[in-house]
């Protein structure tokens, strides 16, 4: 494949990678098998040209990442589970929107209504507003860490970390053996918790250039402005994954030391898992190559 951008996720006892092309699941079944299932979703960027540009492709990612997380979270419970509990869309649908808003009132309201209840009054705005990110910093790092901590997360982290070291693999041209990836870092610089952390800082330096208005401008604003601050996030990701800088090292090393919390050493049977979803992926980028060639020389 020409384009070597993988990306991933660890979902209910497996794996999602995801490719320019298409997306692959892989699933450990509880009789041991490996469930798979391939798929070319519409994505927004190729529905709509303008959202290829900078900033705005990644707003575009940030939407289809929680659209096709769902549908993959849904698969794997599902594949992963009893035939007598499986989970309906609306379900899981309901869930995520439940956590979704509890994200947005943890770390986008909480901490500019503490601020209020501090008595921070007397302050220039830029104050407030890096004391406002300093508590929404602060919220977003106990949240991980505590999370980290519950034995039912071990798993998951550990498909986390397989993904990670399968991605660095296909990137370093190594075949995809269990032995290759296993040697592989379980931190990898494109990580999602990465671009969380990456996102909580720039919303700092976003939001600052709105001053200080009462709290409700304040709370609107904050969310109608989260898209863009998701944007810019994607885009810092992604130069410090290419950049070759010591700059960028260092722009993306808190975002590796948290991953720290929110990924484990993988089994082997995790790490053949994240390898049969990436070859999935392979697959489908190959087909698609396939039938561009065959479409050109009609």
């Amino acid at each position: 494949m020409a384009d070597k951008t993988v990306g991933g996720q660890a979902i209910m006892e497996g794996v999602m990678m995801r490719g320019p092309k298409g997306l692959c699941m892989a699933v450990r079944k509880p009789d041991g098998t490996i469930s798979i299932c391939k798929k070319r979703p519409a994505t927004l960027s190729s529905r709509w040209k303008i959202l290829k540009w900078p900033v705005l492709r990644g707003t575009a990612a940030f939407v289809d990442t929680l659209v096709i997380g769902l549908d993959a979270l849904m698969y794997s419970a599902n594949e992963s589970g009893d035939e007598d509990m499986q989970l309906s869309k609306g379900t899981l649908g309901l869930t995520m929107f439940a956590g979704l808003a509890i994200a947005v009132g943890l770390f986008m309201i909480l901490p500019t209504v503490l601020i209020r209840l501090l008595g921070v009054v007397n302050v220039a705005p830029i104050v407030k507003n890096l004391l406002e990110g300093a508590v929404r910093l602060t919220i977003f790092l106990i949240y991980i860490v505590a999370i980290s901590a519950m034995p039912d997360m071990r798993r998951l982290y550990q498909y986390h970390g397989a993904e990670h070291k399968a991605i660095f693999s296909y990137e370093a041209d190594q075949e995809l053996l269990v032995e290759n990836v296993r040697s592989n870092s379980c931190l990898h610089p494109r990580c999602g918790t990465a671009f969380l952390l990456i996102v909580m800082i720039t919303s700092i330096l976003v939001f600052s250039l709105f001053g200080w208005p009462n709290m409700v401008v304040r709370i609107i604003t904050r969310l109608l402005l989260l898209p863009i601050v998701a944007g810019i996030a994607y885009e810092v990701i992604k130069a410090a994954a290419r950049g070759k800088s010591p700059l960028w090292g260092i722009i993306i090393w808190p975002g590796l030391l948290l991953q720290t919390a929110t990924t484990r050493e993988p089994d082997d049977g995790q790490i053949e898992v994240a390898i049969a979803a990436l070859k999935g992926v392979r697959e489908l980028e190959d087909e698609a190559e396939e039938l561009g060639l065959r479409n050109r020389h009609h």
